[in-house]
């Protein structure tokens, strides 16, 4: 009698395990992804070696929008690390990037990145951007392999895979004690 209770208990737990891997499974292929930041391109809003999760949802009813930070597969070998970055420039903008300053369609005041590590330098563009295209740029802009430096300098709408809405690793400085 006590190893038919053991039994049970036994594939109880497995099975119980098994969906559990099963649910993980799901989420991870359909609602999350997860990616790490490699390089300091995005200082000082996600550290090097910051582990985020996107969500694979948030563009299936909505559009992307001007200063989201994406998840997007690697524009240099699709099969490696994706790229994490902020959408800066929107379909059919375009964008100048004249002493480091950001400016959209040929504006006299340039756009607020208040999010930037420093003050940039440089100057690139104007980039047009194509329909159902975005163009991206690390926070750190000193430091970023991005729109600017990618041989196409446009990310398809079609290469996103989520969009950032958690920081796990290192915790975010809200969650840290005191």
């Amino acid at each position: 009698m006590k190893k038919k209770h053991i039994l049970k208990e036994i594939l109880s737990f497995g099975l119980q395990l098994a969906v559990v891997v099963l649910l993980g499974i799901f989420l991870r292929n359909t609602v999350i992804v997860h990616a790490q930041v490699l390089s300091p391109s995005m200082e000082s809003t996600i550290a090097t070696g910051g582990r985020v999760i996107g969500s694979r949802l948030s563009y299936v009813i909505g559009e992307p929008q001007r200063f989201d930070i994406i998840v997007f597969e690697n524009p240099i070998d699709p099969t490696n690390h994706p790229f994490v970055k902020r959408i800066i420039g929107l379909p059919y903008e375009t964008v100048t990037i004249r002493n480091g300053l950001v400016y959209i369609n040929d504006s006299d005041t340039p756009l607020d990145d208040f999010f930037t590590k420093e003050a940039s330098f440089g100057n690139h563009g104007p980039f047009i951007v194509p329909s159902d295209s975005f163009f991206v740029l690390g926070d750190h802009r000193n430091n970023s392999l991005d729109s600017r430096t990618l041989a196409n300098p446009f990310i398809h709408r079609d290469v996103i895979t989520g969009r950032l809405f958690a920081t796990y690793f290192p915790r975010p400085a809200w969650f840290r004690r005191p």
